[in-house]
């Protein structure tokens, strides 16, 4: 039986709300060493911010620290369901260029994976070696790219 995204996801992924600012995101960042928050509402997912967010959409457009998360949050995230394949999955990252996807059931955040969790419970490391490969390459080419 081929394994699914919800046997290598990360489940309780470290989170904020909607009330949440961005300074407060940036300590999240900072205190949990992550580069990526799924923002939610009750269980609904409803972004994410990237420590290239806060950067880019928050303090380089002037925004104080006390700034919504809303304003600097990415709202159309790609996301994939934990009975999805890893193999599956993997595919889509590389071809997306995407490091993290939020893991999401009937709409609930129930988990995030990253190209980390592919390399590391070494499933598929051929895919995750080209996926991670595809995207370091891409982010070379263009650093301007936000995923």
């Amino acid at each position: 039986m081929a394994k699914t995204v919800r046997d290598i996801m990360s489940t309780n992924p470290v989170t904020a709300t909607t009330q949440d600012n961005i300074y407060e995101c940036a300590l999240l960042m900072k205190r949990h060493d992550i580069g990526f928050v799924p923002i939610v509402d009750g269980r609904r997912l409803v972004g994410v911010v990237t420590d290239r967010d806060l950067v880019v959409r928050g303090y380089a457009e002037k925004h104080s620290g006390s700034t919504s998360v809303t304003e600097v949050m990415t709202t159309d995230v790609r996301t994939v369901p934990s009975s999805m394949s890893v193999d599956e999955c993997a595919r889509m990252m590389a071809e997306n260029q995407i490091r993290r996807l939020p893991v999401v059931d009937n709409g609930d955040l129930v988990g995030v994976v990253s190209i980390g969790d592919l390399a590391v419970r070494e499933i598929f490391v051929n895919e995750a070696g080209e996926a991670l490969s595809a995207i370091s390459e891409h982010e070379h080419r263009e650093p301007s790219a936000v995923h």
